[in-house]
């Protein structure tokens, strides 16, 4: 055997996986690659590259691209662009590749085959991975596979990608294959060259020789969209669900809060017992237990609310709440399609910047990114929870509603309805044209609990790490900045007052009093700027510096009785509005290429803030009195 023999022998090939969205093709990926995935952006963009390698029955090592979904090579969006460089060979530093698994849904072929056959037009390896086979014959859709891979001159293989087992013959094929050196893709001139019409007629003539839906008596799908998309009950069954979810967030979320509130006052009185008095006592007790427990304990809150987000996407609901608002976001110059990123900013605003990608109109989109941080994220619920739990009663309302659930309801709505008026604004002062809203629609199927698992375990691991990092280290140096230079003799005010931390916060006090924040809610609100659950850690560590072990453990009862009604709504209102992250206007920046706009972003949502918050102080003021 040659030199070249060997190294071609040796070599694991690169297989990419490529196919329309809702086709099946990430759940594939997952089931071939487990967890041996990494994930990375492509160089010079924030668009993810995953990558992951599996071993055949027969022993055979391949790596694995997951491209990201494209309906079509003649590329619309950023995530389409980079699917065609890639294929075309075009993206540099990307190794060219060995084949490509073209994942199409077997029940909506008449979409999938255009981007089937612009591939082919490419010349290079490929194989037609036929998924979702399983739902087609349910349907009574019958598919000649031989024909099909007659017809369009490649193998063809069927998948179940949700099932163990359901990619035994995509891995039985590769194991036949011989992969020699990569094969160099056409120019993309040779797609350019066939109109998409003949594309369509050739889509149509192969359906007819290869597959017959005679017997498709429909789906349960249809069924339920006639009562999900009904003009008057869809918008009521969209609005019943999100003020459910808000429901269950409090309602369900008691007794595990409790479980860590208590695990995390016990494990500072153990540490605090053997550690004695002195620096480090007060170092691990009163900044890194008190500060990192009282953000801890909104875990069960967090996932909860991620437990119903993941839910309803993988029931595939999601889609068609876009779709039922479509006119209302229209109605304030948003597109329909921007609801997909909006309702992501739910979890992070940056993936919701990041998925605004999809929004092929400039402007549209732009607005998007714009109003992105109006969605109430993640990061905020530990704030909301803990100033909902101070200052709003927990009782039942109408007999059947928890009072401090409709709370929080009101102010994720509050931030919606502020982002829909933010896009009006902005409608009004650019010439605006709504789009009609083109979005394929999944098919209703049931959860996966393993994929449902899997998702509330990523997000706990990231809320865990964010936990372990950025806010232990914001709470140690808080912690050094709210400890020295430590109080004078005779002082007659908590050490913290004369520190560093204090310093910085009373002249802050100045800018914040009119809206009710005294000096501890400005030392709170500056590590908050690197993520806004950090302001509840700090808040923790101030008040255990401030008033004792006990203080870190009942905080919520204790801002209760320091603070005024006034001040607690104050400053769930500054939540609501003031974008208290910067990691967010960093990806505005390099989302948009231009960093004016994250300036135009934290101005405007800072003026935001301190407007309500002002109105809404001084409007409890005046009915309470104090």
């Amino acid at each position: 055997m040659g030199v070249m023999e060997q190294q071609v022998a040796s070599r694991t090939p690169l297989v990419a996986l490529l196919g329309n969205p809702n086709c099946g093709k990430t759940a594939l990926f997952n089931r071939l690659t487990g967890s041996r995935q990494k994930v990375a952006n492509y160089a010079g963009v924030t668009i993810e590259r995953k990558e992951g390698s599996f071993t055949s029955p027969a022993g055979r090592s391949f790596r694995v691209l997951d491209l990201p979904g494209a309906y079509s090579l003649n590329a619309q969006t950023p995530d389409e662009g980079i699917t065609r460089d890639v294929v075309a060979g075009l993206r540099a530093g990307e190794a060219p590749l060995d084949a490509i698994l073209c994942v199409v849904n077997a029940t909506n072929l008449r979409l999938n085959l255009r981007l089937v056959l612009e591939l082919r037009r490419l010349g290079l390896p490929m194989v037609l991975v036929l998924n979702m086979v399983d739902v087609a014959r349910k349907r009574g859709i019958a598919i000649d596979t031989a024909k099909l891979s007659s017809e369009l001159g490649m193998p063809v293989v069927e998948t179940v990608a949700i099932q163990a087992g359901g990619e035994a013959a995509l891995l039985a094929e590769l194991d036949g294959m011989q992969f020699s050196a990569p094969v160099k893709a056409k120019p993309l001139s040779a797609i350019d060259a066939v109109p998409v019409e003949e594309t369509q007629r050739e889509v149509r003539r192969i359906l007819d020789v290869a597959v017959s839906t005679s017997g498709d008596s429909g789906n349960l799908t249809e069924k339920i969209d006639n009562v999900v998309l009904h003009p008057v009950l869809g918008p009521v069954i969209l609005a019943a669900l999100m003020f459910l979810i808000f429901q269950a967030v409090f309602s369900w979320a008691g007794l595990p809060m409790d479980l860590i509130e208590a695990g995390v006052g016990r494990l500072g009185e153990l540490v605090g017992a053997w550690l004695g008095e002195g620096m480090l006592h007060s170092l691990i007790v009163d900044g890194i237990i008190a500060g990192v427990g009282s953000v801890l304990v909104f875990l069960p809150q967090i996932l909860i609310l991620f437990f119903f987000i993941l839910l309803l996407e993988d029931v595939g609901y999601l889609p068609r709440a876009a779709f039922l608002l479509d006119r209302v976001m229209g109605s304030v110059g948003l597109s329909g399609r921007a609801f997909l990123p909006l309702l992501s900013s739910f979890a992070c605003a940056i993936p919701g910047i990041m998925a605004a990608r999809t929004i092929q109109n400039p402007r549209d989109r732009l607005v998007t990114i714009m109003i992105a941080p109006l969605m109430t994220c993640s990061a905020r619920l530990p704030v909301y929870a803990l100033l909902i739990a101070a200052f709003i009663p927990d009782r039942t309302v109408a007999s059947v509603l928890n009072l401090q659930g409709l709370v929080l309801f009101v102010l994720y709505m509050a931030g919606i309805l502020s982002a829909m008026a933010v896009a009006w604004i902005m409608k009004r002062r650019s010439e605006y044209k709504q789009q009609a809203l083109m979005l394929e629609l999944p098919a209703y199927h049931w959860p996966q609990p393993r994929a449902l698992a899997s998702g509330l375990w990523e997000r706990a691991k990231i809320f865990l790490m964010r936990v372990g990092t950025l806010i232990l280290t914001m709470m140690i140096m808080l912690w050094l900045l709210s400890s020295f230079p430590g109080a004078p003799e005779g002082a007659t005010h908590p050490p913290i007052y004369y520190s560093v931390a204090g310093l910085i916060g009373r002249g802050l006090e100045f800018i914040l009093a009119p809206i009710g924040f005294g000096w501890e809610i400005a030392i709170a609100l500056v590590p908050g700027m690197a993520a806004r659950e950090v302001a509840v850690g700090a808040l923790g560590t101030v008040y255990a510096l401030s008033g004792g072990d006990e203080a870190a453990n009942t905080l919520a009862p204790l801002i209760a009785q320091s603070w005024s009604l006034a001040t607690g709504l104050s400053l769930l209102t500054w939540y609501v509005y003031a974008p208290h992250c910067l990691p967010t206007l960093a990806t505005v920046a390099r989302e948009t290429g231009n960093r004016r706009y994250a300036w135009i972003m934290a101005g405007y949502m800072f003026a935001l803030a301190y407007v309500a918050a002002f109105i809404v102080y001084r409007t409890t003021l005046y009915f309470t009195g104090a």
